[in-house]
């Protein structure tokens, strides 16, 4: 099968997200003048190592914001935000945190998640996360279509649980990322291998 995006899939469903999987989850959490957000991105990635950088891309509108959805409309005026590591044992209040709250609400407290301060921004964190990434905003681009922007960041804060940490080295398998595959469809990393790099 081949098919031009311009042209429609001719398929049920669009299998784009589908096609690029598995994707690691930004869970992402900001504070704006309406105050906490929490939610989840699958178009999500670290970039670069020195300095630390990643990026998450957000697609879509919500109708009492102006920048797409309520995490750009944060990050647009506060410049910062975090990403929270998700694992699997806490997949159903990331799903909860997706909902199309008002900007008002608090997905903190919608999904029953605690939270606390980060340490280098102004900002709410998942408080039992694997793994918090602090992050301070280095540009945001608008793509091509309606309210499709990108985000990327400088990482200037980690936290990792100490139970994640084993001969020092991120454990992943003591906690089981969650990950998203197309669909309405996740997975769970229970299993790894290691191979030594081609150099040629």
């Amino acid at each position: 099968m081949f098919y031009r995006p311009s042209d429609g899939h001719g398929l049920p469903h669009n299998p784009f997200n589908a096609i690029i999987t598995p994707r690691p989850i930004g869970w992402i959490s900001s504070r704006g003048r309406c105050g906490d957000n929490l939610a989840p991105y699958s178009f999500f990635n670290a970039v670069a190592y020195d300095p630390p950088q990643v990026m998450f891309a957000s697609t879509g509108e919500k109708p009492d914001r102006v920048f797409g959805k309520d995490s750009t409309e944060n990050i647009r005026e506060t410049g910062v935000f975090c990403v929270n590591v998700v694992e699997t044992a806490m997949r159903d209040q990331m799903n909860v945190s997706s909902g199309p709250f008002d900007g008002s609400v608090s997905e903190f407290k919608q999904a029953g998640i605690e939270s606390c301060e980060c340490e280098t921004i102004s900002c709410l964190r998942v408080a039992h996360a694997p793994a918090n990434l602090e992050c301070k905003m280095t540009q945001m681009t608008e793509l091509a279509g309606l309210y499709n922007y990108v985000v990327f960041a400088e990482v200037i804060g980690v936290h990792l649980r100490d139970d994640c940490l084993s001969d020092g080295r991120f454990d992943i398998l003591r906690f089981s990322p969650l990950g998203r595959l197309g669909y309405l469809d996740y997975c769970s990393v229970t299993s790894s291998f290691s191979m030594v790099r081609n150099t040629g």
